[in-house]
This record gives C-alpha cells, sequence and structure tokens, in this order.
C-alpha cells in the first residue's frame, strides 16, 4: 500500500496542476457541440448540404483552437498559436460556441446555455479565460474564411420542358452546391466521375430492370429486412453519421486534441463529398427510376418495358439521380474513420427516426457504408451502378483528407 505521506504528495502536485493548467481538457466538448449542432439542425429541418457545411466550419474551428495550444497537428489553414498553459475545454467551447451563434442567431440562448454548462467545469483563472478568447479568435477566421464561399448563391435552376407544356413545379434543390467552395479538393470537378451508362447498355438494363423490381413500393422481391433497411436510410446527411464518430472517438478513448482532429476530418470529408456529388449530379441530370420506368418506352429498349404506375419505396429526393449522394458521403466518412481508426471498431449501433424501434449495428465500418448504398436501391432512390461510383467518389475523397490534411506534426508528448 501506498504510504499516506506518498498519498500527500500526489494530492498536493494534482491540485497544483489544476492550480497552474485547470483540469485536464474533457474530449466530451468536441461531442457536445456536435450533437447540439445536430439537434438545432433537426429542429429546423436543415437540410444535408448547410448542415455539413456548419459542422466543417464547426470543426476545423474547434481543431485549430485546441491544436493552437498543443501543436500536434499541422493546422488547416489559421496561423494561430497559444500559450500551453491554455485550457484547451475553453478554447474548445469558445470556438464552438461562436461559430453555432454565427450560424444559429435565433439559438443564441440555447447555446448560451450549453456553452456555460461547458466552462463550468473549467478551473477559473488566466488559462480559462486565455481559452475563451482563443476560440473567439479562431472561430472569427473560420468564419472568415467561408464568408464567400459560394454556399449563399442563388438558385438558377432551369426546368426542361417544352414552351406551354407542364412539368412538375417543386424545383429541385442544391442546383448550386458543385460551385462552393471546396475544403480540400481543388473544385467541386475533382473527382467527377464518367457519363452514366446508356440507355441501351447492358449496365443500364441490368440496374433498372433491378430496381423496377427491388425497389417498387409494392414489391414482391425485397425482403422485409431490406424493406427496413431502406426505410432506415431515408434520413441522410451528417445526423446519419454523426452518431458514428461520436462512438469511434469514445471506443479509441480519444483526448481532445484527437477527438477534434476526427471530427474536423470527417466535416471536411462529408462537406467535400457533398459538393462533389452535385457537381455531378447536375452535370449529368440523370433522371431517377420514378422518371425513367415510367418512361421507358421512349428509350427504344426492349429490354426494359414501361411500368406506368411505377412508384419506389419513399419519396424520390428532389434533385438529379446520378451519382448517389447518400453513397459518396457515407463512403468518405467511412474512409476517413478507417483512415484514422481502422476498420475494426467494435460495435457500433445507429436508430433513425425513419424507422422507430429499429437499431442497426456494424463491426465493420465498410459494412455501415455498403449497407448505405444497398439502401438506396432498396428504397427505389438510386440504380446501383450510381451507388458503386458514389461510393468509389467517396472513398477517394475520404483517403485524400486523411493523406492531405491535419497530418501528425510533433510526436505526441512522451512518444519515443
Amino acid at each position: 500500500m501506498e504510504s499516506k505521506s506518498t498519498l500527500r504528495l500526489a494530492t498536493m502536485l494534482a491540485v497544483v496542476f489544476v492550480a497552474l493548467f485547470g483540469s485536464p481538457a474533457r474530449a466530451d466538448v468536441i461531442m457536445d457541440w456536435n450533437a447540439k449542432a445536430d439537434d438545432i439542425a433537426a429542429k429546423k429541418q436543415v437540410t444535408p448540404f448547410p448542415h455539413g457545411r456548419g459542422l466543417a466550419m464547426l470543426h476545423v474551428a474547434m481543431f485549430e483552437a485546441v491544436n493552437a495550444i498543443e501543436r500536434r497537428y499541422a493546422p488547416y489553414k489559421l496561423n494561430v498559436t497559444a500559450d500551453r498553459n491554455t485550457s484547451k475545454e475553453a478554447a474548445a467551447a469558445s470556438a464552438g460556441y461562436h461559430v453555432l451563434v454565427a450560424l444559429y442567431p435565433d439559438e443564441t440562448a440555447d447555446l448560451d446555455s450549453t456553452f456555460f454548462g461547458i466552462l463550468a467545469g473549467v478551473v477559473e483563472g488566466e488559462p480559462k479565460s486565455k481559452g475563451v478568447d482563443l476560440g473567439k479568435k479562431v472561430a472569427e477566421e473560420i468564419i472568415a474564411l467561408r464568408a464567400n464561399d459560394g454556399a449563399d448563391a442563388t438558385d438558377t435552376y432551369r426546368p426542361h420542358t417544352n414552351p406551354g407544356v407542364y412539368v412538375p413545379t417543386v424545383v429541385p434543390i442544391n442546383s448550386t452546391v458543385g460551385a462552393v467552395t471546396p475544403w480540400s479538393m481543388t473544385s467541386g470537378s475533382q473527382f467527377r466521375p464518367v457519363p452514366p451508362p446508356a440507355l441501351d447498355s447492358e449496365i443500364w438494363t441490368r440496374d433498372l430492370n433491378e430496381i423496377r423490381d427491388l425497389g417498387a413500393r409494392n414489391s414482391t422481391r425485397r425482403s422485409a429486412e431490406q424493406t427496413t433497411i431502406g426505410r432506415f436510410w431515408f434520413l441522410t446527411g451528417a445526423r446519419t453519421y454523426n452518431p458514428i464518430i461520436r462512438q469511434v472517438a469514445i471506443a479509441k478513448d480519444m483526448d481532445v486534441v484527437d477527438s477534434a482532429r476526427l471530427f474536423a476530418l470527417v466535416s471536411i470529408a462529408g462537406a467535400d463529398a457533398t459538393i462533389a456529388v452535385f457537381d455531378a449530379k447536375y452535370a449529368y441530370n440523370l433522371w431517377r427510376p420514378v422518371t425513367a420506368i415510367r418512361n421507358a418506352d421512349q428509350t427504344n429498349n426492349r429490354a426494359t418495358p414501361r411500368d406506368a404506375s411505377w412508384l419506389p419505396l419513399g419519396d424520390t429526393p428532389m434533385h438529379p439521380e446520378y451519382p448517389c449522394a447518400h453513397c459518396i458521403t457515407s463512403a468518405a466518412v467511412s474512409a476517413v474513420l478507417q483512415g484514422v481508426a481502422g476498420n475494426e471498431i467494435g460495435e457500433i449501433s445507429l436508430t433513425s427516426p425513419t424507422a422507430p424501434g429499429v437499431t442497426r449495428r456494424w463491426t465493420r465500418l465498410q459494412d455501415y457504408s455498403d449497407e448505405v448504398s444497398l439502401a438506396r436501391i432498396y428504397a427505389g432512390f438510386h440504380y446501383r451502378f450510381s451507388t458503386e461510383i458514389g461510393k468509389e467518389m467517396g472513398q477517394k475523397i475520404g483517403e485524400q483528407v486523411v493523406a492531405t490534411k491535419l497530418k501528425m506534426e510533433t510526436p505526441p508528448t512522451g512518444a519515443r
């Protein structure tokens, strides 16, 4: 057993450490703001692109703040340094708060409550005040960095029709997203895929007939589990993968710097995957299965007969088909998580408001990504070739982000 003098010495050292440096920084602060951003997006029904853009701003700001204190990784773009005795937790809390207040000023009261709740757990003193100031400074710089990224461009999509002929009057969404300034890519078109297959090709014939049978609302080929999977993934965007990132960070017992980096890398990849996929979608403007199947007689392909009343399992998203957006983002996220944490991560699980009472579980990140792609076929939204191309694009984007952004500069303290 340890002597009383040894215990007293350890206690005194702990008190001195806290007095000088504050309490050890909790990685929870990164996840607190991530969850808060998801809550706001759900409450305000924020669509995936603006939510993903906001998350990238949020997490890059928190990363830059904590990394400025302990320069473990290369910064994203900011040239910020801070004293080592600055509180990382206060810095991350302040950076997250100021980004979210800028994005959602009408949520200030709620954000104030979260912010001051986090700060209440940080020891009062100079390290805390320095952290608050640092976080505010970094947030302001990230907000300024993205101020003219093109995210607020006016939608000018022109419906295709002949003069006087009615077309559905709901304007497709995100037609300008492909031109938004990326976070890691050289342009939105960097990973633009080859054109979709010709309407008389073997691939087109195979995949259109598959989705006619498997993705129909009244399909007799789709199993009960496949139907559940299709409905489960009606929910799209970062709210589907943020809970997975939080589980991986916890499973890997990440400290605040590593957690901030992981969330920043994933958010960058997710935002860029969205930019890349909408660049391609509006470049090719491919019709969705519901349109193709109801108009199959116009393709002169006798192997794809028309079904005049065909409907998909769910409501088709309002933007062009090719490639699959849900597939590219899940593949990009999976690639980053695998690059940082490995493919085998223990069990991760997820629930979805579009499939109440259902919990999906995986022990490999690749299985999660593959399920998302299959779900879009089961839902009647995407041809198989579109899901495969989406996954390939996402994989490339995720791998590029890990290889080029926030790379380790100095080994962690104690490394040999």
